[in-house]
């Protein structure tokens, strides 16, 4: 009987050890949330054989996570402040950004304060990005505002700064 206990032990062992693996490998990649981490170490593993589903029990993942916001190498703030620098290098506005982060499990609250201390000029950067798609000086037609204005909000920015665009205009 002690040599089924530990057995039974050992490949809970090996199971911890395979998902804080697994765990280290997709924090190497880039940071995630904590809810997306959770979601990946749960998630089938692709093998030779196929999709084999991870058997890891939810107080294995919890330890795991545990241990990975220990060693600071799952950090939800931090993870927060890149997405916002990264995302809006790429473009994308506040309202785009923040709906994004709350997909990926970051409480409201988290948002709001790393929105505001990220100090982004969003009002500058919609104007930059209506510069590159539509070219300076941007149209005064309204029915080529109303495309600006699309596609502006289509990528997230808020009507306050893309309108501030046209008030500024003559700057």
């Amino acid at each position: 009987m002690s040599e089924r206990v530990n057995s039974e032990s050992s490949s809970k062992r090996s199971a911890y050890s395979r998902l804080l693996d697994r765990a280290i490998r997709i924090l190497a990649m880039r940071d995630h949330s904590e809810k997306e981490l959770r979601r990946k170490l749960v998630a089938p593993v692709m093998t030779k054989n196929g999709l084999e589903p991870m058997d890891a029990p939810p107080e294995d993942v919890d330890k795991v996570v545990a241990w990975c916001q220990e060693s600071h190498y799952l950090d939800d703030s931090r993870f927060t402040r890149q997405f916002i620098a990264s995302r809006s290098r790429k473009g994308y506005g506040p309202a785009r950004i923040r709906q994004e982060l709350n997909q990926k499990g970051i409480g409201r609250n988290d948002i709001d304060q790393a929105m505001f201390d990220c100090e982004i000029d969003w009002e500058d950067l919609a104007r930059q990005q209506a510069y590159r798609k539509f070219g300076e000086p941007l149209p005064t037609a309204f029915a080529e505002k109303v495309k600006v204005q699309r596609f502006l909000l289509t990528r997230g920015y808020l009507m306050e700064d893309i309108q501030q665009i046209w008030r500024n205009f003559a700057d």
